[in-house]
């Protein structure tokens, strides 16, 4: 008899999600009595605001709410999203053009399985949000870094797109605000850039998730606002889960044109059905409700982003740009390694990580899930005082 692999290949080779790993491990060691403090995870420390869980409560209520709904989403829902895409991205859109997804990740996974047949290849800016390389390699992708460090912004440029499109290049990932790097693309540079992919004929995927959590007089451009030629092959990607602290409750959305919009929709008939009902109404009270406690909290977020800055920048060797959106920030830490710590000398950026969740009781994500080693990731979505005490461990850690 035959011998089969227990896993398919394609499973065997999806790497475990790298920022939950490392808040998993985190979380681990707390439980066991340390005094952990984790920048690991991308997740408001905030209650969803209250009126959003009333509308939960009340969808609780509801008979509606018991059965299946259309696989795309609720009407109703669809027109907020629809709304909100005019709002803030500048594109007007009918509901049909808009999918209700568990969560943003769904609408990443599904926007790739749309349009890439195998060998078709993925324009990345680096570093990426660690779901990026793995969504399209099941999808037969193959994905071609475009890196920018710290002494860019984190932004690259035209040139360097150009450089790296082949004859095979399908699509352009543009993603502003960044995971990880809290990096925002001008209005003008996502206009060069929206032009250059336009002219090459290219299809782009914008994730569009931190849209709202910009800082002092910076907006953040969608690219189909800055190019409108590109609508026609441009997918958004959104979501509540960031902007409303709303992570557990697994709302997310596709935009795009009425024919990948359908065969999104083919799949996620079969895929998933439609994104349980109670979320769905929450969105709703979301989206088209009182945004005052959004702007509460993203003022909440701009003073952390400050305090975390400046105190990081106070460790020599430590080079911490200032993000313009998210709620991350990405240092470079090249001056950190290859040097001798409490009698270890960490090589790599995953080595660094080890020593400071060993010996400073912090958790934080290395470059590696991202892209090259050598780099950091600390979210500041978490509570002010963890925020300064973890970052003077680390002071008192590279003293």
């Amino acid at each position: 008899m035959s011998e089969f692999p227990r896993l398919s290949q394609k499973i065997a080779n999806i790497a475990e999600s790298a920022t939950l790993k490392v808040d998993a491990k985190a979380k681990s060691l707390a439980a066991q009595g340390r005094p952990i403090i984790s920048y690991a995870a991308g997740e408001p420390d905030f209650a969803t605001p209250e009126h959003i869980v009333e509308a939960a409560a009340q969808a609780l209520l509801d008979p509606r709410n018991y059965r299946y709904t259309p696989a795309a989403g609720l009407p109703e829902l669809k027109e907020a999203i629809a709304f909100k895409t005019a709002r803030d991205s500048g594109l007007e859109v009918p509901s049909s053009s808009v999918i209700v997804t568990n969560g943003g990740k769904q609408a990443v996974y599904q926007a790739f399985q749309t349009l890439l047949d195998p060998g078709d290849e993925v324009l990345v800016p680096t570093p990426y949000w660690t779901t990026y390389p793995e969504v399209i390699a099941l999808a037969g992708g193959v994905q071609v870094d475009v890196f920018a460090g710290a002494d860019q912004g984190y932004l690259v440029t035209v040139e360097q797109l150009e450089a790296a499109r082949t004859e095979k290049t399908k699509v352009l990932l543009f993603v502003s605000p960044s995971n990880p790097t809290g990096a925002v693309y001008s209005p003008e540079q996502t206009r060069a850039i929206g032009e250059w992919a336009d002219a090459h004929g290219l299809w782009v995927v914008s994730d569009e998730i931190y849209q709202n959590l910009v800082y002092g007089e910076v907006t953040a451009t969608s690219i189909v606002a800055a190019v409108p030629a590109l609508a026609d092959r441009t997918i958004l990607v959104n979501g509540v889960a960031k902007t409303y602290a709303m992570t557990g409750w697994r709302l997310g959305w596709m935009v795009g044109p009425a024919d990948i919009i359908k065969g999104a929709a083919n799949l996620q008939s079969h895929l998933s059905s439609n994104v349980n009902n109670v979320a769905q109404r929450a969105a709703i009270a979301a989206l088209t409700g009182d945004q005052g406690p959004v702007e509460d909290m993203r003022r909440a977020f701009d003073i952390r982003r400050q305090t975390i800055v400046s105190e990081l920048n106070k460790i020599p060797g430590m080079s911490t740009p200032t993000p313009e959106g998210a709620f991350y920030v990405y240092p470079d830490v090249t001056g950190l390694l290859n040097r001798e710590w409490n009698g270890v000398t960490p090589t790599t950026s995953l080595e660094l990580a080890d020593l400071i969740l060993d010996q400073a009781d912090v958790a934080a994500v290395p470059g590696e899930a991202f892209g090259p080693s050598g780099y950091l990731r600390f979210s500041y979505a978490l509570g002010d005082a963890q925020l300064r005490e973890g970052a003077q461990r680390l002071q008192r850690l590279f003293r």
